[in-house]
């Protein structure tokens, strides 16, 4: 079966909203590190799904982000201020994940949340495909 380009950006959509749910429900149990990880994922999914609306396809997480800055950021299509935050989430992701004995404050993750879902609407708003 061909998947058109659509379905791709839905899919990935689908993917950050579930990632979301996941920070959520690991937040509400107390797995701080794991929270975070999702959330970045929340945030890395919406992200894949604005640039593959213009064809951009990147090979890696700092692909992803080096894109999404240079494309959206730098021209004004989204505000700098997501782009630093996309940029910490990816920094943070990378502690987390990698780096020993990193534990995340409960205060860092619980602002984060509605951080996230602030930037995946945002995000959400620059596809035309849905």
């Amino acid at each position: 079966m061909q998947r058109s380009k659509a379905d791709y950006i839905k899919y990935r959509l689908e993917r950050s909203d579930k990632s979301l749910e996941a920070a959520k429900i690991l937040a509400k149990n107390e797995i701080w590190n794991d929270s975070l990880s999702r959330l970045y994922y929340a945030c890395f999914y919406a992200v894949l799904a604005l640039l593959l609306e213009e064809d951009i396809k990147p090979k890696t997480h700092k692909g992803v982000k080096v894109n999404f800055l240079n494309i959206f950021v730098k021209t004004g299509q989204i505000s700098k201020e997501y782009g630093k935050f996309f940029t910490h989430m990816h920094d943070m992701r990378g502690e987390t994940d990698y780096a020993d004995y990193v534990e995340f404050e409960p205060e860092i993750i619980l602002t984060l949340i509605p951080e996230t879902e602030k930037f995946i609407e945002e995000i959400k708003s620059k596809i035309s495909i849905s």
